[in-house]
C-alpha cells in the first residue's frame, strides 16, 4: 500500500475528523475510499463502497428508512380511508374534464418557471 500526503486547511481537517468519528472510522479510510469511488466504477456492483464509508446498497438501505421515517412524520402514514373508491377511480369522463385543467396548469407552470 502506498502512502500520499494531503494538505488541508484546519477547520476541513477538524470538520472531517468529526464525521470520520460519526461513521466510526479514520479520516484516511474517508479519504482511501473516496479516491477508490473516483476510480471504481460503483454503479453496477451494490458492494462497492461510496464516499463517507458506506456501500450502494447501504446507502439504499438508509435512503428507505429516511423516507419511511418523513412518511410517518409528516401525516398518519397511509390509510385505507384514503384510497378512491373504485367508481372514482375508474372516472373516466372526470378524467377528461380535467385533463384539460391539468395541461393548462402545467404549461402556466413552464412559462413562469
Amino acid at each position: 500500500m502506498k502512502n500520499i500526503t494531503v494538505s488541508v486547511d484546519e477547520e476541513t481537517h477538524r470538520l472531517a475528523r468529526i464525521r470520520a468519528a460519526e461513521l466510526d472510522t479514520s479520516v484516511s479510510a474517508l479519504v482511501r475510499n473516496y479516491l477508490r469511488s473516483l476510480v471504481s466504477d460503483t454503479r453496477g456492483d451494490p458492494t462497492s463502497t461510496l464516499q463517507g464509508g458506506e456501500t450502494e446498497a447501504e446507502r439504499q438501505q438508509r435512503r428507505l428508512r429516511e423516507v419511511i421515517a418523513d412518511i410517518h412524520a409528516t401525516s398518519s402514514g397511509f390509510r385505507a380511508a384514503d384510497n378512491l373508491p373504485r367508481e372514482e377511480l375508474y372516472d373516466r369522463d372526470r378524467a377528461r374534464a380535467e385533463a384539460p385543467a391539468a395541461t393548462a396548469a402545467e404549461d402556466e407552470h413552464r412559462k413562469s418557471g
